[in-house]
């Protein structure tokens, strides 16, 4: 097993005023060599916008994107012709591909939107551009891992499909309890709130961990908590 470990306070950190965005890799203004991805996961933000406000219209190409809010409401508006609003609860996937146009914003006139953004570099070029959103059940993860992305080529049911050999999942823990997460790739675990331990390392609040070369890991919560786990290719 190879471990690397990112705490939550070594992110890289841009305050806009209308956006607080802590980046795990190098993104924007923040570059740092070492910090650039884990396997195909470039991008993993957590972004904080403010009431009324948001990202205008701007481009994406040959990326997989996926957005998960973790507080507020996010309306979302594209060149495909979607206009919806992600919810708590809800996972929005998007392939750029050939090329898109997108916007989000926090309508809210009075709550900050914390929400996180993921980029995977995908497997296939210059696909047609795709959207796609879902609400996820609760239950469906308590105490078990609850996949919400997967391949296209190897869809998961119930899940969102990207063009990449990724899975992204979540599990909520309750105190105590201890599970298996089995790998497929190499696995980046970001906890979202709680404490629990992997691999002989104790993760808090917006810290992370990611692992290769081994089949499983133990995953114990020492309190309630809520993990994301981006299961990708390393090469």
């Amino acid at each position: 097993m190879k471990k690397i470990v990112h705490k939550a306070d070594t992110r890289g950190y841009a305050n806009h005023g209308w956006l607080k965005s802590y980046h795990t890799f190098s993104f924007a203004g923040y570059n740092n060599p070492e910090r650039m991805n884990f396997g195909m996961l470039r991008v993993l933000n957590d972004d904080v916008v403010q009431p009324k406000m948001g990202f205008g219209t701007h481009p994406h190409r040959n990326m997989e994107i996926i957005s998960i809010p973790i507080s507020g409401a996010l309306s979302h508006k594209d060149s495909m012709d979607n206009k919806r609003s992600i919810e708590v609860g809800e996972v929005q996937v998007m392939s750029a591909g050939t090329g898109l146009t997108h916007s989000e914003f926090n309508d809210s006139k009075t709550n900050e939107t914390n929400f996180l953004q993921l980029w995977i570099i995908p497997e296939k070029q210059e696909v047609a551009p795709y959207y796609n959103q879902k609400e996820f059940k609760e239950a469906d993860r308590k105490n078990k891992f609850q996949t919400l992305v997967s391949p296209r080529t190897n869809l998961v049911e119930g899940s969102l499909p990207i063009h990449q050999q990724g899975y992204i999942s979540m599990i909520d823990l309750d105190e105590n309890i201890e599970t298996e997460y089995h790998l497929k790739n190499g696995a980046y675990f970001f906890l979202i709130d709680g404490e629990v331990n992997i691999a002989d390392e104790t993760l808090e609040k917006r810290d992370a961990v990611g692992i290769i070369e081994t089949e499983k890991v133990t995953v114990k919560a020492n309190k309630n908590s809520k993990l994301l786990v981006v299961d990708v290719p390393m090469q």
